[in-house]
Order: C-alpha cells, then sequence, then structure tokens
C-alpha cells in the first residue's frame, strides 16, 4: 500500500517537471498557445533577409505586432519574400508604411521593423493579404566589414 502510494506521488512529481520544463520552454521561445486568434497576412519583397528565421518577430518601436510565419523565394525575381501573421489588434497601418530587417543589438537575433507611413485622405490601411513594396533588406556586418577593408586598401 505504502509502496504504490509512493510510486503515485513520484508519477505526480515527474508530471508536475515536464509541464514546468514545457511551461519554461514556451516562455523561453516566446511561443503563446491561442486557440482562436485574429489575424491577418501582409507579404514583401526583399533583396536580402540575412538570418531572418521563421517566427522571428515584427516590432513597431520595440512592440511585438507579429511574427514571420514564411519565408520563400519567389521562382520568377529570385528574391525572398516574407509572410507575415499580424495581430488584428494592430490593422491601422497605412499602405505608406516601410518594412526594414533590423538587428538586436551588434550580434542578436534579426527582426522586422514596421514603421508606420503618413496617412492622407486617399491613403488605405493595409489589409489581409496585402504587400508592403516599401523595404530595406538586412545590413550584412561581414559586408560592411569587407567593404570598409576594400576601401582602405584602395586608398593605399
Amino acid at each position: 500500500m505504502l509502496s504504490r502510494k509512493l510510486e503515485v506521488l513520484v508519477g505526480v512529481f515527474v508530471l508536475a517537471g515536464i509541464l514546468a520544463f514545457c511551461t519554461l520552454v514556451f516562455n523561453v521561445a516566446n511561443v503563446k498557445v491561442q486557440a482562436n486568434s485574429s489575424t491577418y497576412e501582409l507579404r514583401a519583397e526583399f533583396n536580402n533577409i540575412g538570418g531572418l528565421k521563421v517566427r522571428s518577430p515584427v516590432k513597431v518601436g520595440g512592440v511585438v505586432v507579429g511574427r514571420v510565419s514564411d519565408i520563400t523565394l519567389d521562382d520568377r525575381k529570385l528574391v525572398p519574400i516574407v509572410t507575415l501573421t499580424m495581430d488584428k489588434r494592430f490593422d491601422q497601418f497605412p499602405e505608406t508604411s516601410s518594412l526594414s530587417i533590423l538587428t538586436s543589438g551588434l550580434l542578436g537575433e534579426q527582426f522586422i521593423g514596421l514603421t508606420p507611413g503618413f496617412l492622407d485622405d486617399d491613403i488605405e490601411m493595409l489589409a489581409d493579404g496585402d504587400k508592403v513594396y516599401d523595404t530595406r533588406g538586412a545590413l550584412i556586418l561581414e559586408d560592411l566589414i569587407g567593404q570598409l577593408l576594400y576601401s582602405m586598401s584602395s586608398k593605399d
């Protein structure tokens, strides 16, 4: 009887440990499990996405308003196409808005920075399935260093 009770307590302890571990993993990965989330999708072409990954955040002034949901390569133009899943609460971005691939710190993760465009009477808001045309690709640190070294050697 005591052995059976001990086995049940150990089982409950192990299940609680697994649940705590999963909660920790989801918090560290910044994954939110939502059954009925209202979102809309935007698409954008970039000349270079650097180290951008699926699930990278889309931020406006440091506030996460969406995530990268898909990265594909256009068959004809051979440029990356990024699909963004935006939170429906943030649906007031004009079509003149721009997207930039930025880096957190010097060597941190890359994310997409959304800069809201100007508002006017004839400017529409971005809606589900729209394409953002004003994009700026990632600045690659290695390319910048190479340009600096090349410019220094050409002056000699």
